[in-house]
């Protein structure tokens, strides 16, 4: 990837993620990136395909980061997720989910590319669960979902730190011992 791709979706993930997707304009972009706007274009053919990238980067750093943390065979998966989704939380400033963010300004189009990849995230999440450990019940995964988008969202108005020890603790206690790995 080139240096000012790279750039480029690095600025506007900080900026989308601070302030939104439609607050933020093409101008302010390729301004706070120090490029030209024949640049963006050179990678992208809209902002809603900037969005796109933007979003799909990030999935595959939080995927890769919940996959780090799948390993430990010592204690159970959903464990050991938890731990990965609250170092996620606790290394990003809490703002939320940056893809319900995305559903909720794009939400009004469910055929909108935008709305589908945020839906496709959390099917992928879903799925990465799936393959660690297929035992996995329908009602467990919609069970630890709920703690880990529930921990997300109260992380945005309660101390993250506390927020991280309470999924920590409710999986523990959810889950004690089922689905080691």
């Amino acid at each position: 990837m080139s240096s000012k791709k790279e750039m480029l979706l690095n600025v506007a993930e900080e900026l989308f993620y601070h302030h939104g997707f439609h607050s933020i304009g093409l101008k302010r972009i390729i301004t706070d990136a120090e490029i030209a706007i024949m640049t963006l274009y050179n990678h992208f053919d809209s902002k809603d395909h900037l969005i796109v990238e933007v979003l799909l980067r990030r999935e595959q750093r939080y995927l890769e980061q919940l996959r780090q943390y799948a390993d430990n065979k010592a204690q159970s998966l959903f464990l050991n997720l938890a731990e990965g989704h609250a170092r996620w939380l606790m290394e990003h400033e809490s703002r939320g989910c940056m893809f319900l963010r995305a559903k909720e300004e794009f939400g009004g189009d469910s055929e909108h590319m935008i709305v589908q990849t945020v839906h496709a995230h959390k099917k992928h999440v879903m799925t990465l669960i799936k393959k660690l450990d297929a035992s996995i019940t329908d009602r467990d995964m919609i069970r630890f979902f709920l703690l880990l988008e529930g921990s997300t969202a109260l992380a945005e108005t309660q101390d993250v730190g506390i927020v991280c020890r309470e999924l920590l603790d409710m999986t523990r206690n959810s889950f004690k011992s089922s689905h080691t790995g």
